[in-house]
């Protein structure tokens, strides 16, 4: 890229944001899954939500798919899932879908995805490239015990665009954010008895 000089300090991810996300291994194994879903975050609240398809999770060994809505609020120190396990039964007339669902409250420290998480753990710039189409800056680190970590954000930005957690060239966890918004969250979204 001609005329781009690297960001002196790595971003901060919005106060607010909120976006679609699609969960996938590279290079991808045959019993790899790819899943989808969607996530809130509110660090004025300290609160977070994740909706999607369970990943990783192997439908061959546990015999069902796993959706799962995850509220995580840090102040409180809870989180409420609501889980549905889908599974696949053979009947005469084909293959049928049921639909197991479940609920619990189970202590929550910290928020998935800390605002200052590149800071915290000391990422470097890594250059930049093009990713989802767009130009964008690299950070990578590596927590003690861990394997390395590198996070993309749209240049000059701190929308969030891609991480990738391990060594792409064997075998690395990739979640993409096609579609980052960062308007207000409304109230309803964090409400455990709508979940």
């Amino acid at each position: 890229m001609h005329d781009y000089s690297p960001p002196s300090s790595p971003p901060l991810l919005p106060a607010q944001w909120s976006g679609a996300y699609i969960s996938y291994w590279s290079p991808m194994q045959p019993d790899d899954q790819i899943t989808s879903g969607y996530c809130w975050f509110d660090y004025t609240r300290n609160i977070c939500r994740i909706d999607g398809l369970f990943n990783p999770w192997s439908e061959k060994e546990t015999g069902h798919r796993l959706w799962m809505s995850e509220i995580g609020n840090a102040e409180r120190k809870l989180s409420h899932k609501q889980k549905i396990a889908y599974s696949r039964e053979m009947m005469d007339f084909g293959v049928a879908l049921f639909e197991m669902p479940e609920r619990e409250v189970t202590p929550f420290e910290q928020l998935y995805l800390p605002r200052a998480l590149l800071q915290e753990n000391h990422a470097v710039y890594a250059g930049n490239e093009s990713i989802l189409g767009q130009t964008a800056d690299a950070w990578t680190f590596t927590k003690q015990g861990k394997d390395p970590s590198t996070y993309y954000f749209k240049a000059g930005t701190d929308l969030l665009l891609r991480m990738v957690t391990g060594d792409p060239k064997q075998h690395a966890s990739v979640r993409d954010f096609p579609c980052i918004a960062t308007h207000p969250i409304p109230d309803w979204i964090f409400d455990t008895g709508k979940q």
